[in-house]
């Protein structure tokens, strides 16, 4: 079976692998089973376990035995993790970052990345995306969602922009050409705390 390399950064040998990095490398705080990276990734405990093993050989993740669990984190001490991070930031990072962003803001139902950068994480070809575009489903207040558009645009070294639909507007099979846009092309969720029962 052929693996593509991803448009987003094609310095990795598939998808799954730039997401498992941005995962781990980008909460350094945290610490994962294999169980717990398979759900959060959408992936297969084998497919997870094979990336894991490589990148663990590498000394790019650190691994240790809890009893039969293996307890990955990532390797901070290494000369690889600052300029690796700051990479898989302006890349995959934006999933992880803006999905903790917008978990601590109120009155938020769902949020995707849609646009360019959903594009090229789907795998669709094109120019590395010079900016994000997200898409917020709720009331959330505007003067903290826009503040937090703000901060994301700092912290990911690109524009962040933000747009707010009511449930009812994202429900709705209405023709409005932004929501009829949005919805034909790719979309990447944003996981937020509440989703995963946090």
């Amino acid at each position: 079976m052929k693996i593509s390399a991803p448009s987003l950064l094609p310095l990795f040998r598939s998808q799954l692998q730039g997401d498992l990095l941005a995962l781990v490398l980008l909460h350094p705080d945290r610490s994962w089973t294999l169980t717990d990276l398979a759900r959060e990734l959408g992936a297969s405990h084998t497919a997870v376990l094979r990336e894991v093993d490589r990148l663990a050989g590498a000394e790019i993740l650190s691994e240790e035995r809890v009893g039969r669990t293996r307890v990955i984190t990532a390797r901070t001490d290494t000369v690889l993790y600052k300029p690796l991070c700051d990479l898989l930031l302006v890349t995959y990072g934006p999933m992880p970052r803006l999905s903790a962003l917008l978990s601590d803001l109120d009155g938020i139902d769902e949020a995707y990345i849609y646009g360019s950068w959903a594009a090229r994480h789907s795998g669709v070809p094109g120019p590395i995306p010079a900016d994000i575009d997200i898409l917020v489903i709720g009331r959330p207040d505007p003067d903290e969602l826009f503040d937090l558009a703000e901060r994301a645009s700092r912290e990911l070294y690109r524009d962040v922009n933000v747009h707010r639909v009511t449930p009812e507007a994202w429900a709705s099979p209405s023709g409005e050409p932004f929501l009829t846009s949005v919805r034909e092309r790719p979309l990447v969720r944003l996981q937020l705390r509440e989703e995963n029962g946090e």
